[in-house]
């Protein structure tokens, strides 16, 4: 299962930590998997690269943890567009994906 845990400050997401794998297919043929990766890395590679945000970011095999400790709009927007989609996938895929939240 993919745990999920995003660290809120009041209605904003200001991170995210991944943790598992779905377990819903052999490794290299997880849509789940694939899915999720995907779209972390973009969010990741977004807030670095693109909006130039300073991130503390830690990667190995099945854990994926970013935090920012300034936000923008920009920001704000990407990371409540990445919650909002591990939520539909979460859904989609109950047994798979699990979200919590912490402030």
């Amino acid at each position: 299962m993919i745990r999920t845990v995003f660290r809120l400050q009041g209605e904003n997401v200001l991170g995210f930590t991944l943790k598992g794998h779905s377990g819903t297919a052999q490794s290299g043929s997880d849509i789940v998997c694939a899915a999720v990766s995907s779209a972390a890395y973009m969010t990741v590679n977004t807030l670095t690269e693109i909006v130039g945000l300073q991130a503390e970011i830690e990667v190995y095999d099945g854990y994926l943890h970013c935090f920012i400790s300034e936000s923008n709009n920009s920001a704000r927007d990407l990371l409540a567009g990445f919650r909002l989609h591990m939520q539909e996938l979460a859904a989609q895929y109950p047994a798979a994906i699990k979200i919590t939240t912490e402030e």
